[in-house]
């Protein structure tokens, strides 16, 4: 378990378009939702990652999706980091379980971390949080400071309401050309993992001046 205090210098080194997915946030709710294809999504999605040799970078809770999808990833021999805010342990049962569990003093951090330590990001259905969080990343994506994959896991139609209203800004121009709103929209959970890897960049070659200096 790691405690960083307010004001600790992040680690920017995956600002830019990974060549390599190597971790993947996950956005989810701390509640399970009235439909229990969620869960079940939920569950998948974590499964996926560990059997793909993918670390689950997520919220640090053992409550809602935020557990099914931890307890999911290492049920299945994977990597979970948890980052969570000192206030929100109690609230949210930190799973003490996962192999890195990092407390924060507050949000801001704790989403910054997230982003730092991912190669891609993922949101299943949630609350106001995830939403804030999804909204983040969309947000950072659109003014340039990343490139990183973002899948919206649009469960049983659980995000069409937030699509719409994402077509709206567009069409009152909020979202102008130049703008726009970078992301990848998938229904079922088998299909979050592909999508991923396939919008990852692909590893540049060296450039031939830099393989000659190496002999």
């Amino acid at each position: 378990m790691t405690k960083l205090p307010a004001g600790a210098p992040a680690n920017d080194k995956k600002s830019t378009t990974p060549s390599k997915i190597e971790g993947v946030c996950v956005y989810c709710g701390s509640g399970k939702g009235l439909n229990p294809a969620y869960a079940i999504a939920a569950r998948k999605l974590g499964k996926a990652l560990a059997d793909n040799g993918l670390r689950l970078i997520y919220g640090g809770g053992s409550l809602g999706l935020m557990g099914e999808v931890a307890h999911a990833a290492l049920g299945a021999g994977g990597k979970v980091t948890g980052i969570i805010p000192e206030f929100l342990g109690s609230r949210e049962l930190m799973l003490k379980d996962v192999d890195e569990l990092i407390i924060v003093e507050n949000m801001h951090m704790r989403k910054q971390l997230m982003f730092d330590r991912a190669d891609a990001f993922v949101a299943l259905p949630g609350g106001i949080g995830t939403l804030e969080e999804l909204v983040e990343q969309l947000t950072w994506s659109q003014l340039g400071r990343h490139e990183k994959p973002i899948v919206i896991a649009n469960i049983n139609g659980f995000w069409d309401q937030f699509l719409t209203l994402l077509d709206h800004m567009k069409r009152e121009t909020f979202i102008r050309d130049g703008l726009d709103v970078h992301f990848i929209v998938v229904d079922k959970a088998e299909d979050i993992l592909p999508a991923i890897l396939k919008s990852a960049k692909p590893e540049e070659p060296a450039a031939e001046e830099d393989v000659l200096e190496r002999f």
